[in-house]
């Protein structure tokens, strides 16, 4: 059982508090290194956006506050959306190795009484900052700041802010970056409807409110995440009319051996396969959505056939009626707070930004590691063996930095065996990235009319215009038509605008349509800089700022 007083839902207000390290995002990356950590006894700090632990891949029932206490022990029932009481265990048969959650979740619980975790749930990090030692060798109130200021090492600074908008510091000795993927959406006509979503959000009501998004329902795009939603949807009743893979199975043949050093991948694959098969669910390789259809809301699809070169043949578009569609063209990685810290990123094997890291997870920045989906999307088993080496990797930072304790057999073994895995998993990671591309011709449906930016209503034709005036970035053509300035900041058409300058750039006339192909590391890596990793408030802000007395209070 969890003392309630030990889960810090909100941080103390414009307070600094200091730990050993601090952890962003709580999913499999986040849980394996904070567990690791907080078993070597080091304080944590595990922060994240969600009402409860697991992020998407674990993703939970939504959860008021006053059911912090019961949902991170799985003992009462907490409410989802207009359907009465939804606990976690009638949903445990859309997740997978549930096995692993329960010990990782067991532990956080055990180290939450013990007063190693400190867990902010629905809590955002909306900047941080490296502060060198010097400047932090007093707490507030004047008295010598304990652990972080303590060893004489700058520290790296977190601003926090909760639920109700306070604020706070989380100063930290290490920090672990472990904060996910974006699915990427790409636009085509009719994608804005009501009822065209990603599939990651059909998942997330899936798994979160056990709510389904219509009853016929089309999915598109490319990679294995399809499947497990198809599987899902097909469980619940739903009728899905097909599953629409942009690339074929035979992808995977130049990668036959990666896939035999990873049964367990290939296993999962084959049981979606055969539950699919089972259901009845078609799956079309080699074909494409390319057109959604409805006046209020999506009403049909339009799918056609791809070519070998990856080019939907738009004169053989076959119609289906659906009330949803899910589109999911793989994921791309969330680098806000480690571009904010201006960690150095590297093109990954989907051609979108990665944090670099060497071979322990450390970033370019000092006390800064990375794990997850930011180095490269790979899926959470690999997120599992990188937050548990960037765990090992921190432990031996703080507790033994010149290496002068020899680690007991068992830890030596165990972090032997992790790091094996990162590097048998971050192969079949290649592997899969190399068999479901975004086809090359997947802009050829795009008129010039379809919205790409759909926060600023920015068109395809705005955003060729400006590749013709010589943008051949996402951020020039951002800065010449306002596509990525609206309340997203690019999240959702950043991917798009990338491809389509990529892609037009290779064209040797504008009247062709604009292929997607290889983008270069100056288009999304190492020109984008965020000084605000995630919204924030004014009003927040300003509270931050210090008042004399002849400043007014608020309350003035």
């Amino acid at each position: 059982m969890i003392d309630a007083g030990t889960v810090t839902a909100d941080p103390v207000n414009e307070t600094v508090t200091p730990v050993d390290v601090a952890i962003v995002g709580a999913g499999p990356a986040g849980l394996a290194a904070a567990v690791t950590c907080a078993r070597a006894g080091l304080r944590v700090c595990l922060i994240d956006r969600g009402t409860s632990l697991g992020g998407q891949y674990w993703r939970q029932p939504a959860a008021s506050p006053d059911f912090l206490q019961s949902l991170v022990a799985r003992e009462a029932p907490v409410s989802g959306p207009g359907r009465g009481p939804v606990h976690p265990r009638d949903l445990r048969h859309l997740h997978h190795d549930l096995a692993t959650f329960d010990a990782l979740r067991e532990r956080v619980g055990e180290a939450l009484h013990a007063g190693l975790v400190d867990l902010r749930l629905r809590t955002q990090v909306w900047t941080a900052v490296v502060t060198d030692a010097a400047v932090v060798t007093d707490a507030p109130g004047g008295t010598d700041a304990p652990g972080p200021a303590a060893d004489g090492a700058a520290v790296v600074d977190l601003h926090v802010l909760g639920p109700a908008g306070v604020a706070g510091v989380v100063r930290a000795r290490r920090l672990v970056i472990a904060t996910g993927a974006h699915d990427i959406g790409l636009p085509f006509p009719g994608w804005d409807l009501p009822g065209v979503m990603t599939i990651g959000g059909i998942q997330a009501l899936l798994k979160s409110s056990d709510v389904v998004p219509g009853r016929r329902v089309a999915l598109g795009g490319t990679g294995p995440f399809l499947l497990p939603v198809a599987t899902g949807l097909a469980a619940r009743g739903v009728e899905v009319v097909g599953v629409f893979e942009a690339n074929a199975p035979t992808g995977w043949w130049p990668h036959l051996s990666t896939v035999v050093r990873n049964p367990d991948r290939l296993r999962e694959g084959l049981a979606y396969a055969a539950t699919l098969a089972r259901r009845r669910v078609p799956f079309r390789p080699r074909t494409m959505i390319v057109e959604a259809h409805g006046h209020d809301r999506v009403e049909a699809v339009s799918v056609c056939r791809l070519d070998r070169a990856g080019r939907p043949g738009l004169e053989s578009v076959v119609r289906h009626d659906v009330d949803a569609v899910g589109i999911g063209w793989g994921f791309s990685p969330i680098l806000d707070l480690a571009v904010t810290l201006r960690c150095a990123t590297r093109l990954g094997d989907n051609g979108f930004a990665v944090v670099a890291v060497d071979s322990e997870q450390r970033s370019s920045v000092p006390m800064v590691l990375v794990a997850g989906e930011p180095t490269g999307v790979g899926g959470a088993a690999l997120a599992l063996a990188e937050g548990e080496l960037a765990g090992h990797v921190v432990v031996a930072d703080l507790t033994d930095p010149v290496g002068t304790t020899a680690r007991s057999r068992r830890t030596g073994q165990r972090l032997r065996t992790v790091r094996r895995d990162v590097v048998r998993l971050r192969s079949f990671a290649t592997a899969m990235h190399a068999a479901h591309p975004i086809p090359p011709g997947w802009a050829a449906a795009v008129r010039r009319e379809t919205t790409v930016c759909r926060c600023e209503e920015v068109d395809a034709a705005t955003v060729l215009e400006a590749v013709a005036a010589g943008a051949d970035t996402a951020r020039q053509v951002k800065q010449l038509t306002r596509a990525g300035m609206g309340w997203c900041q690019g999240r959702t058409c950043e991917p798009a605008c990338a491809l389509l300058a990529a892609g037009a750039a290779q064209q040797t006339t504008r009247e062709k349509a604009p292929l997607a192909g290889p983008v270069g590391a100056s288009a999304l890596a190492g020109d984008t800089e965020r000084l605000v990793a995630q919204p924030v408030s004014l009003g927040a802000l300003a509270d931050l700022l210090p008042r004399s007395s002849s400043q007014p209070s608020h309350d003035q």
